[in-house]
């Protein structure tokens, strides 16, 4: 989908409103073989009147060079380099690969807007998938992370940050700020574009970036998404990841698209001439269909709406300061709502029990399990006057 002969800058566009209002932040092609995202973002800037934005809209350019080769990247995957270890790490080398000269780029770019515009701030990264999708939302569990992207018409996949390791968005929200992905459908796939088009629309209505009456197109963006998601507003949780291992010749088998059913041993993948079946009930998610990418697929399953309810009640009470009361459980740091479980400890509690209060594993050590959580560091109050958080969504 990418045409060599069109030049993209890392600035897709800025729209300064004639109004004060929020900072929104939308990022494209941080996957080079992923450009449906670039196309929406520039259709939409140019079709924008100033006139009637209510703060900043930025569209931002991922990873110029993978775009340029239309691959997904250079040498590393620019979406799992965004930890403060790794990055403090890339500082103190002298020569930088490619993609590390993108995140810093990126990088200085993120830390501008911050500085220089006006909260509260929104972050959205656009995706696609190697594989037929109902196009779908991914968000770190955080309850304003939760509370936005409910205005929209797809579902919703919780907890992938414990399966990743560095996107940019999980770097983003442990900030403080929203921020989610947006995966709108299989890369050469046009319907991407359209939904890519219509979920940014959407994003600038609900926050409050345009009023709906002046997108004339709002519904039909809005059925667009519900019509493509199947009408599934469901709320999903990642259980499991095919890591693909450095000497594994790893080959799904065709015919699989994200959000389909599957049964605990069915035949999903080739791993090293072995047949490799799935160790869940639940739905596929992400199936690997491209040369590049070390996940070979998530599966997921639907949360009830009992259980988010009650997370959400036990983390405005701040239930998990009781943890520390119990045996082999502390504070590693407490400002940044880090846990440390004892992994004898460990064994005594169901990881449901923690992804309830919003701790998900992030980390094992020899001796203890590292659980990260966001509501801690979540700039709740930037948020708290907004109409999105105030309303029953």
């Amino acid at each position: 989908m990418y045409d060599n002969g069109i030049t993209v800058n890392r600035i897709l566009g800025v729209i300064e409103g004639s109004k004060p209002g929020p900072t929104m932040v939308f990022f494209g092609g941080i996957h080079g073989n992923e450009t449906s995202g670039i196309f929406a973002i520039k259709d939409v800037l140019e079709a924008v009147d100033p006139f009637q934005v209510k703060g900043t809209i930025y569209g931002i350019s991922g990873n110029l060079k993978a775009l340029q080769l239309n691959q997904r990247y250079i040498d590393e995957d620019l979406n799992r380099l965004w930890t403060k270890e790794r990055i403090e790490a890339i500082k103190k080398k002298k020569v930088l690969n490619d993609d590390e000269v993108e995140l810093f780029e990126l990088l200085s770019i993120l830390n501008q807007i911050l500085e220089t515009e006006k909260p509260p701030f929104y972050f959205i990264d656009l995706h696609s998938t190697s594989s037929k999708t109902l196009p779908f939302i991914t968000i770190n569990d955080a309850l304003i992370n939760r509370k936005f992207s409910k205005q929209f018409p797809v579902p919703i996949v919780l907890g992938i940050e414990e399966y990743l390791n560095g996107p940019l968005l999980s770097y983003i929200n442990e900030l403080g700020y929203v921020s989610l992905g947006f995966e709108s459908g299989q890369h050469d796939d046009l319907s991407s574009i359209n939904n890519n088009t219509a979920f940014i629309y959407l994003a600038l209505v609900f926050a409050g970036v345009l009023k709906k009456d002046d997108v004339a197109s709002f519904l039909n963006h809005y059925k667009q998404l519900q019509t493509q998601a199947a009408h599934i507003v469901d709320v999903f949780e990642v259980i499991y990841l095919h890591k693909i291992q450095p000497d594994e010749i790893f080959t799904m088998i065709n015919g699989f698209k994200s959000f389909q059913a599957i049964n605990k041993g069915t035949p999903i993948a080739i791993s090293n001439n072995k047949e490799l079946k799935a160790k869940y009930y639940g739905r596929i998610f992400m199936p690997l269909y491209q040369v590049k990418g070390a996940e070979g697929f998530f599966i997921i399953r639907h949360i009830k709406p009992f259980f988010l309810k009650l997370s959400v009640f036990l983390r405005r009470i701040r239930f998990d300061g009781l943890l520390i009361l119990l045996p082999g459980i502390s504070w590693l740091n407490k400002t940044e709502g880090i846990l440390q479980v004892n992994l004898k400890a460990a064994k005594f509690f169901a990881k449901s029990f923690f992804h309830l209060l919003g701790y998900r594993n992030k980390h094992i050590t020899g001796t203890h399990l590292r659980l990260n959580n966001r509501e801690r560091v979540a700039k709740t109050e930037m948020y708290k006057t907004e109409r999105w958080f105030r309303s029953n969504v």
